[in-house]
């Protein structure tokens, strides 16, 4: 006898996120060998990061990097987060090629971090991102399949550099209704990282993995909730895979659970892989619970004590978040929404911005219109050049006297565009830059008249059209005119100057 499956009345997604975060110190968590997510070492040759503890060789002892820590502590106050007064250092235990000593150094039942909030920005609103915990651990090496020029190796080939690196595991509350939210976050804490200068962030050189933890709640026709058992996407290094990963998890345990029944309890947890060319995941192995790691107290390692003082002066040391500078920047310079989020993007190009704002005198237009200028005119060559804004090296106090300039009138904006260009290139004061030149607006009555009266000689229709009331034609009044000038008309100026002409009884 065949039995019917139950209908399903609805479904929802449910997804907490681990977040790998490799910060960027000099030496590595419990040495003073070199660490490959610092700018510095990066790209060494394999296993020339190594030394005697990295290598797990008998006699060696662990010190704690006392740097990691503040750099974790300051991540945590950003996400809201209570830190531990007191906490000590655990050994998880469990056998990986990559892992020399059999167990990593890491934290259990005392985290730096615990109990924190993120209020990610959603559609109308926000949404409360709940942290369950940010523990600091050691990161494992790495192992591969490919020989130098891409051949493949049938074996694995073990590379140390990375064993050892700081790692800080930032473990949400799964409170993530679709990938979308994920995303969002997942680019947020990317950000936010970023300014606090703990970590490079770049995610092609693993300097932050997410790791996706995902399920689904049934809802059937009589109201019964059941849920899939829970699935951890391992070592996803893009949004895109992120995404990806979800959405496909989403379809896959539906269908899972339609043909097996299978529903979450103690043991049912599972890691998969993200196949990115399959856009699919591929079961790796079941997850192990808490206890299958055999936790121990690390002997050779001291407690963690933070201070109220030392805490107090992490604290301080907390710069303005992208989210609230972004909410600055439109709320008080009147920057559209897509202009601050690409200012907040890079974490150079931001300071850059505020100290170009500053040397202007900090004002409401000045953000307005030198965050305008980046967007626009620094964009431009930033792009042309393929580097950053920043590093184009034009000083804040050189935006600042183009602002003037601007602000004033005696430059127009192409002229603006010629003058950053040539500032790329050297150091100048602007408006001397301006006068050799001959970029300087012409303020000469007699000469605005003569050019507006000559462009509308040179176009009738038009200079018709707008004594008609069709204004918009005015453009190609305002273009003969300006050309007529070299440029150095005020463009604005010759508008009002046709207009009055052209449409005063």
């Amino acid at each position: 006898m065949v039995v019917a499956s139950p209908t399903i009345r609805s479904t929802r997604l449910i997804v907490g996120l681990e977040i790998h975060v490799e910060l960027c110190t000099r030496s590595k968590m419990f040495t003073r060998a070199p660490n490959p997510a610092n700018a510095e070492f990066e790209g060494r040759e394999p296993n020339t990061l190594v030394d005697p503890l990295v290598a797990a060789l008998p006699g060696t002892l662990p010190v704690m990097n006392k740097r990691a820590v503040e750099m974790s502590a300051m991540v945590g106050l950003a996400l809201h987060c209570e830190i531990a007064k007191h906490c000590h250092w655990d050994r998880k235990n469990y056998f990986y090629p990559d892992l020399p000593k059999g167990y990593q150094i890491s934290q259990y039942d005392q985290p730096l971090c615990a109990n924190g909030f993120f209020q990610l920005p959603v559609e109308g609103g926000s949404k409360r991102i709940g942290i369950t915990r940010a523990h600091l651990e050691e990161d494992t090496g790495k192992l591969s399949h490919e020989l130098p020029g891409g051949l493949h190796y049938d074996g694995s080939l073990v590379d140390l550099n990375r064993a050892g690196t700081p790692l800080l595991e930032v473990v949400t509350e799964p409170d993530f209704e679709n990938a979308d939210q994920v995303v969002a976050f997942a680019q947020a804490l990317r950000n936010l990282c970023r300014f606090l200068g703990v970590t490079e962030g770049v995610m092609q050189k693993g300097h932050m993995r997410f790791e996706p933890n995902i399920n689904l709640a049934i809802i059937l026709e009589d109201g019964t909730e059941v849920r899939t058992p829970v699935v951890e996407v391992k070592n996803l290094n893009s949004f895109k895979a992120v995404k990806g990963a979800i959405e496909h998890e989403a379809i896959r345990q539906l269908e899972a659970w339609k043909r097996d029944g299978r529903v979450m309890g103690r043991g049912m947890k599972s890691t998969r892989g993200w196949n990115d060319e399959k856009c699919e995941t591929v079961l790796q192995r079941e997850k192990e619970d808490a206890h299958d790691y055999r936790y121990l107290p690390d002997p050779d390692l001291v407690p963690v004590e933070i201070g109220h003082a030392w805490l107090a002066q992490l604290a301080a040391m907390l710069p303005e978040q992208p989210l609230s500078r972004r909410a600055r920047y439109v709320n008080t310079y009147g920057l559209a929404p897509i202009d601050a989020d690409n200012l907040t993007a890079e974490r150079e190009d931001c300071f850059y911005f505020e100290a170009c704002v500053q040397a202007a005198g900090g004002e409401a237009k000045a953000g307005f219109a030198i965050g305008k200028l980046l967007r626009n005119t620094g964009a431009k060559w930033a792009n042309e050049r393929g580097v950053s804004i920043v590093a184009l090296g034009v000083k804040p106090e050189r935006v600042a006297e183009l602002f003037v300039l601007r602000e004033a009138n005696e430059i127009g904006a192409q002229a603006v565009d010629q003058l950053f260009r040539l500032l790329c290139d050297g150091d100048y004061a602007v408006k001397t830059l301006a006068e050799q030149r001959g970029l300087l607006q012409v303020r000469d009555d007699a000469a605005l008249e003569s050019w507006c009266e000559q462009a509308i000689a040179q176009q009738p229709q038009a200079a018709a059209d707008v004594a008609a009331g069709k204004v918009a034609a005015i453009g190609r009044i305002v273009g003969a005119a300006m050309k007529l000038s070299a440029g150095k008309a005020d463009a604005k100026s010759v508008s009002e100057r046709i207009l009055k002409r052209l449409q005063t009884p």
